[in-house]
């Protein structure tokens, strides 16, 4: 392997296995019964998370992408990194947003190509308490501030979104309580739509437009970041994985470490002047409210929903890990397009891009485990 940084994992010999929280008893957990979700900040985990590339069949010189973590938080810290590949392969910045990651390159006769990226990441559960007093240590600097209000490809902030996010915020009178306008009103009126492939696409502008505020994460989180930056609040969305079952009975807010295919899962923060960045994920509410029970569960005070719904604004569990804040991702070497995110493995030969969202044709696998 190809050390990134030179930072040596602690007790690496007694790597932990699996959780033996099974998804299955997740799944047993009784529907209608009250839930407890109450993450607390305080206790990190460590955790080992592997991405392979295979590509099956060469049609072309081939070009590979995979995301790296790249932030470094008070919940999230990159520990290592390595990679190894029988390409062409480096890590790379995409010299605009400050993320990484391990771009490969083989030769149209390439046999058995591959690359594999390994992290060691520690997390931890997030919880603002927003009703408290103002716990801010340190502001935002300016610039990094009116970078998270710009607008993007996918997240225009004039328009159909200007004007409702205008809408939604009527009469509210802090940033505080603008985004909790706009959390309500996504929460509300946005829901998770099983259909859509992988974590949609986050067009948000479309969304409004037609009236169709079904999707995924990207589409649901986006929302809420674009609505936010469309009156000045900063936000962004924070791409990443779900790892691990979750400690409070989730099923629909778990990982399988084994198979992390479909784990992929995008957040949200917004910065607010008396806490700064804060969490957010109404997505998260929407995927419990559609698919936590056999049931489509319209209400947010629904004992397994309201949980969620209270703890999802200023707080997320630390199963998760973040690879970046991106939008607009132009791939270092890419014939194609810019991405409007950098949330799964990408590739691209002289037919095109590859699909990232059909992993068993694409081949690729992503696995984690705690340590």
């Amino acid at each position: 392997m190809t050390p990134v940084r030179r930072s040596l994992l602690k007790g690496a010999a007694a790597l932990g296995a699996l959780s033996a929280a099974p998804l299955a008893a997740l799944a047993q957990t009784t529907a209608t019964t009250a839930r407890r979700f109450e993450p607390r900040p305080g206790t990190w985990r460590e955790f080992e998370i592997t991405t392979r590339v295979d590509i099956a069949a060469m049609e072309g010189a081939t070009r590979v992408w995979v995301p790296v973590p790249s932030l470094e938080t008070s919940w999230q810290t990159t520990l290592d990194s390595r990679f190894s590949s029988n390409g062409r392969s480096r890590m790379l910045s995409d010299g605009v947003n400050g993320f990484r990651m391990v771009r490969a390159e083989f030769d149209a006769d390439a046999r058995q190509p591959f690359v594999e990226v390994t992290s060691w990441v520690r997390t931890q559960d997030r919880r603002q308490d927003l009703a408290a007093a103002p716990s801010l240590t340190r502001q935002e600097d300016a610039a990094t501030l009116r970078y998270h209000t710009r607008a993007t490809q996918l997240l225009p902030t004039d328009g159909i979104v200007r004007t409702t996010a205008l809408k939604i915020t009527q009469g509210a009178k802090s940033d505080q309580e603008k985004a909790r306008a706009i959390y309500d009103w996504v929460v509300a009126n946005a829901w998770r739509e099983p259909k859509v492939r992988g974590c949609g696409e986050g067009d948000i502008k479309t969304m409004l437009e037609t009236g169709n505020l079904g999707g995924k994460c990207a589409d649901i989180n986006a929302l809420f970041v674009g609505l936010c930056r469309a009156v000045g609040l900063p936000a962004r969305d924070v791409y990443g994985i779900r790892l691990v079952p979750s400690a409070f009975g989730y099923k629909e807010l778990s990982g399988n470490p084994a198979n992390l295919k479909g784990a992929q899962h995008c957040r949200a923060e917004v910065y607010l002047q008396a806490h700064g960045w804060v969490a957010m994920d109404p997505a998260d509410v929407a995927k419990v409210m559609r698919l936590e029970t056999s049931e489509w569960l319209k209400s947010t005070a629904h004992p397994v929903v309201q949980p969620v719904y209270r703890g999802l604004m200023g707080g997320w569990e630390g199963n998760w890990l973040g690879w970046n804040t991106a939008h607009d991702v132009s791939l270092p070497g890419g014939k194609e397009g810019p991405l409007g995110f950098f949330m799964y493995p990408v590739a691209e030969n002289e037919q095109g891009r590859f699909d990232s969202y059909a992993p068993d044709s694409f081949r690729y696998q992503i696995t984690a485990r705690e340590l």
